[in-house]
């Protein structure tokens, strides 16, 4: 199969690919990048191609949601990407994680049916796990440099403004500490590919202390802190 959204050759990927929902993130994080070469703009899903230390590497946008991630994953698996690590947002379930701070996914849960059920069929229930040697190298780096983070399951909702009063009670006591709306899909179909996949989420917004979001700048900054550091795991791993 060739791909029918990202209009880019076999070679302008590299195997290890930054993922991010929004392309303007796409298009600020590319600037972290040596000699950065834009190898897709069509349908909106910037890819950007160049080296960090020395380590070819691909960022490019994934959109929102599931279907939007499933399109774009399987677009860059075929043009040659192995390695993906998600770096998008999440809104916090428990009161005492900080705006701007890191959730590292140990797992996504997830609602069954719709993609999933395109995928597997009436499986009730699939893998949606990360790549637990790339977890471990994330946690390492975020602890080292000093970077405040929680590692564990969050959830991966398919409807952004669907939340109801119980949202947060509902998935916070199933052991979630975030909500976002791509993991699951990312971890899914890597499982079903052969490929490695993690994610790395800033928290934006908190659900279970008001709903108070981050600012921009402040969002900016741990975007861009959050994104060196997953480069240089992609540095140092062969």
């Amino acid at each position: 199969m060739n791909p029918v959204h990202i209009l880019a050759k076999k070679g302008d990927i590299a195997e290890k690919v930054l993922v991010v929902g929004d392309p303007g993130r796409a298009e600020l994080l590319s600037s972290l990048l040596e000699s950065p070469k834009l190898v897709n703009k069509n349908r909106g899903f910037l890819v950007y191609t160049g080296t960090y230390r020395g380590t070819r590497v691909s960022i490019a946008t994934h959109g929102i949601g599931g279907p939007s991630m499933a399109i774009v994953f399987e677009e860059l698996h075929m043009l040659g990407g192995n390695t993906f690590i998600r770096l998008g947002t999440v809104g916090a379930l428990r009161p005492e994680i900080g705006l701007g701070e890191y959730i590292i996914p140990t797992g996504a849960s997830y609602n069954p049916g719709g993609l999933f059920f395109q995928y597997v069929g009436d499986l009730t229930s699939v893998s949606a796990t990360p790549d637990h040697e790339i977890v471990s190298r994330l946690i390492t780096s975020f602890a080292s440099a000093g970077r405040r983070f929680y590692a564990g399951n969050i959830f991966s909702s398919d409807a952004f403004y669907a939340e109801d009063e119980h949202f947060v009670k509902r998935w916070s006591d199933r052991g979630n500490i975030g909500v976002e709306m791509e993991c699951a899909t990312l971890f899914f179909l890597s499982r079903l590919r052969g490929t490695r996949s993690a994610a790395v989420l800033v928290v934006s917004d908190n659900l279970a202390s008001g709903g108070n979001w981050i600012s921009k700048e402040d969002l900016e900054r741990s975007v861009i802190d959050g994104a060196k550091l997953i480069l240089t795991v992609f540095s140092e791993m062969k």
